[in-house]
């Protein structure tokens, strides 16, 4: 599996082919374990390294009284091969199942009650005809910007996403030139692509935007499928994950800061931490990307400076607990509104009486630091013109997650500056989902990236690749 960059020199030998080989894994997010299960699965001794008190990485749950709460609202597409094998490999596939059939209702508030209600679903059809009777029938645009849709996607189906002058450009002026209104933006572009580039079209890679929405709507008529967690993140990536690691023998110590990383004597390598020095053959730096600029030895990267020009993007999550239940729906999509994506957490959260919504609200730079009762003042009335039903409930709860990195910022130029799996020394790996993995920053992105580093240790030391690792890639 190749990650785009160069060669690295070949690491130091063992005394013989089956001699054994360790690995620190330092970041305990989905890279990281991803890329300790897989080494560990190939008979490398693996030691994980995280600096939090619990593994997920930025897709976690903690506790607000009774609630398990998660950080944020994550999801994940049928097309998301990586994450599924993730899934797989932690036995926690069941909690996250996906949609039998894409589905996604989107209420636009500023149109009269009785027309506000459209659905983006799929046909069981081939592509492009399985989008075909949900866009003729969409009623948040008119039957110009429709059949100006269909057309743009077609045109969108035939870039070259190997074609590297895609990432200079941005995803807006494209739509623009292609014909696209801004209405027709608004309600169906960047619908999607703000949930999954955390980025208006206008600020996002072309590159990046032809990926998401060719993969994910015009690769396979099932490909857009969504699935979510039916129960708390930190179940799936916290203690299935520590589950899966420690029946996998991976050592994994969390609230342990890694301090240095250095090569050392006898040409392996060194990792300090509070009060232990550990050895290692291989390292992996499954951490972000300012964090990994600060840990890289000298000569590690010809640019190191690069990871710094990579920007982030926050994300602002809403939360709010009613006092019964005022949405049917498991989730939808709004428009005409500053609420971006709802979703019901009740059951997931715990909460035995009432209804518990989060609010997913991407690209959030202007909102991220506005004080919880402004939030509240702006949020709960959008909440009253979106779902009926909160009109006569009683809120019991309020409050708000901010993540201010939560992604990298997917702006034209990035590409550029991500680097592959292998550094330039021997035997120090990057893994995260700012990685040249191909993909925005998603919990996909980060499975990858953990994936290609694992590969790139493994053939570094002369280890086989386990078959099932890469299951994904027939899959795909």
């Amino acid at each position: 599996m190749s990650d785009g960059s160069p060669p690295t020199a070949p690491a130091p030998a063992a005394t013989s082919p089956t001699a054994a080989r360790s690995a620190v894994v330092v970041g305990g997010g989905l890279a990281g374990i991803t890329a300790a299960l897989a080494l560990a699965d190939a008979g490398i001794r693996v030691t994980l390294l995280e600096g939090r008190p619990r593994l997920g990485g930025l897709a976690f749950s903690f506790q607000r009284g009774e609630l398990t709460v998660d950080n944020g609202q994550h999801v994940y597409l049928r097309c998301c091969t990586a994450y599924r094998w993730f899934l797989d490999r932690i036995q926690g596939a069941a909690l996250a199942p996906l949609q039998d059939r894409l589905d996604v209702p989107v209420v636009d508030v500023a149109k009269p009650v009785g027309r506000r209600l459209g659905r983006l679903r799929r046909d069981p059809l081939p592509v492009p005809l399985h989008l075909g009777r949900s866009l003729a029938a969409y009623p948040h645009l008119s039957l110009a910007e429709r059949a100006a849709v269909g057309r743009a996607a077609l045109a969108l189906k035939g870039l070259d996403l190997a074609d590297p002058t895609l990432d200079a450009q941005d995803f807006g002026s494209w739509l623009a030139a292609h014909g696209q209104s801004a209405r027709a933006i608004e309600a169906l572009w960047d619908l999607v692509g703000v949930a999954t580039l955390n980025a208006v079209a206008g600020d996002a890679s072309l590159g990046l935007a032809a990926m998401v929405f060719k993969t994910g709507l015009l690769s396979d008529p099932g490909a857009a499928d969504i699935g979510w967690t039916r129960v708390p993140l930190g179940e799936l990536h916290d203690r299935l994950a520590r589950k899966a690691l420690d029946s996998a023998g991976v050592r994994t110590e969390v609230r342990t800061r890694v301090t240095s990383v250095s090569t050392n004597d006898n040409g392996g390598w060194s990792v300090r931490v509070p009060g232990e020095t550990l050895s290692a053959d291989a390292v992996v730096l499954a951490v972000p990307q300012r964090e990994a600029h600060d840990l890289l030895p000298p000569g590690a990267l010809d640019a190191p400076e690069r990871l710094l020009e990579i920007g982030t993007a926050p994300i602002l999550n809403v939360h709010v607990v009613y006092d019964r239940k005022v949405l049917a729906r498991p989730f939808l999509a709004a428009l005409g509104t500053p609420v971006q994506w709802v979703f019901d957490r009740t059951d997931a959260s715990g909460l035995r009486t009432g209804q518990y919504l989060a609010l997913s609200q991407s690209a959030a730079r202007d909102e991220i630091d506005t004080p919880v009762a402004e939030l509240r003042e702006r949020y709960l009335p959008e909440l009253e013109r979106l779902i009926p039903g909160t009109r006569a409930a009683e809120v019991k709860d309020f409050f708000v997650t901010r993540e201010r990195t939560a992604t990298f910022a997917p702006a034209p130029g990035v590409g550029r500056l991500r680097p592959g799996a292998r550094t330039k020394a021997p035997g120090l790996y990057l893994a995260g989902a700012w990685t040249a993995t191909g993909w925005p920053a998603t919990m996909e992105s980060a499975v990858r990236s953990g994936v290609s580093a694992a590969d790139a240790v493994l053939g570094t030391l002369g280890r086989p690749r386990p078959r099932h690792l890469f299951e994904f890639e027939e899959a795909a």
